[in-house]
């Protein structure tokens, strides 16, 4: 599989206060935000990779990270995986921010995002320029 970037994902139970121990005790340097002020998403710089705390944790049983994999095309990756008999728990699909999307799960039953970012997307755009 050829990764362009990548980031881990945490689905805290408290996102305040998870967003603010990484921001603020921790002291990680904030990379973007997004989201309503309410429920502010926040990717950080973790050394070469970032961490996204964003959402809120899941029912019990499901992991609370997950891994997020930029690939070139979620469709042909997402096809080859499965039929390699990776689990796959959503096939790809364009989210209402822009992202094309697909879901597969590693063995212990973390969930691997695999992500394209298409060409017209605002993540592909110049913002020294904003």
């Amino acid at each position: 599989m050829d990764v362009l970037s990548s980031r881990i994902l945490l689905r805290p139970t408290d996102l305040r206060r998870s967003r603010d121990f990484y921001r603020d005790v921790l002291g990680l340097a904030v990379h973007r935000e997004f989201g309503a002020p309410e429920a502010l998403g926040t990717v950080f710089f973790l050394g070469n990779g970032l961490l996204e705390v964003s959402g809120a944790a899941e029912p019990s049983g499901v992991p609370p990270l997950s891994l997020w994999l930029q690939v070139r095309d979620v469709e042909a990756e997402y096809t080859r995986l499965t039929a390699a008999g990776v689990n796959g728990l959503r096939e790809p699909r364009t989210e209402f921010w822009g992202l094309v999307e697909a879901w597969i799960a590693d063995p212990d039953g973390v969930r691997i995002v695999l992500v394209q970012i298409p060409d017209d997307h605002p993540l592909r755009r110049d913002q020294r320029s904003l």
